[in-house]
């Protein structure tokens, strides 16, 4: 292994880097995409439930806040209901935008690598070749084996770019998807806040 990390000169370290940095944003974010974890289920019910009941105090609406990511939203709508529909739906989108850009943290740099890796695998390969050139220009062509080895030695960095670039472009497809579902389920949950506030019509928690 560090046979092929030094035979593919000073971009084998930078690729290395790059898958490291790669693994751990798909580690981190694993554990904070979790759905369960961002909305809470029977959170909405809960919530309606102390509103109904006069218990949704101060001190219980900030708890919410910062309980979860559905918790703030839906907090930013409750701290605004008496304003009419259009303040509160105002207030739950700017709280759904901080919750988005928490969501999509890190993902803007997992793309880069992405899009880095092969191009850095390229620039090894093209040094490479420049340094076989360089023995042809010096040596000849005599020596095929020296040659051959070279060459191999000089694609070994486009290898390597490519197996960091197409997992991390998988990674990032991958969270881009699962994001925007979660993104659907807390615009649907927030709906229904609003429209049980200000519809007057009854909900599946009024039992």
């Amino acid at each position: 292994m560090f046979d092929l990390l030094a035979a593919g000169g000073w971009v084998m370290p930078v690729i290395v880097l790059c898958s490291v940095i790669a693994l751990g944003i798909f580690i981190e974010r694993s554990v904070a995409l979790n759905p369960d974890r961002i909305a809470p289920p029977h959170l909405l019910a809960n919530v309606w439930k102390q509103l109904k009941a006069g218990e949704l105090d101060a001190q219980r609406l900030k708890a919410l806040r910062h309980g979860s990511p559905l918790g703030a939203i839906l907090a930013a709508g409750l701290a605004n209901r008496s304003q009419g529909r259009d303040v509160m739906k105002e207030s739950i989108q700017e709280a759904a935008g901080h919750v988005v850009h928490d969501l999509e943290r890190y993902l803007n740099t997992l793309g880069t690598v992405a899009a880095v890796a092969p191009l850095l695998g390229l620039l090894g390969t093209v040094v490479g070749m420049i340094r076989v050139f360089t023995e042809i220009t010096v040596q000849g062509t005599g020596n095929a084996n020296a040659l051959a080895g070279g060459i191999s030695e000089a694609l070994i960095t486009t290898a390597a770019g490519l197996v960091v670039a197409i997992p991390a472009l998988v990674m990032h497809r991958y969270f881009t998807g699962k994001i925007d579902t979660i993104v659907v389920g807390l615009e649907q949950v927030s709906i229904k806040l609003v429209d049980a506030l200000h519809t007057g019509k009854k909900t599946e928690y009024d039992l």
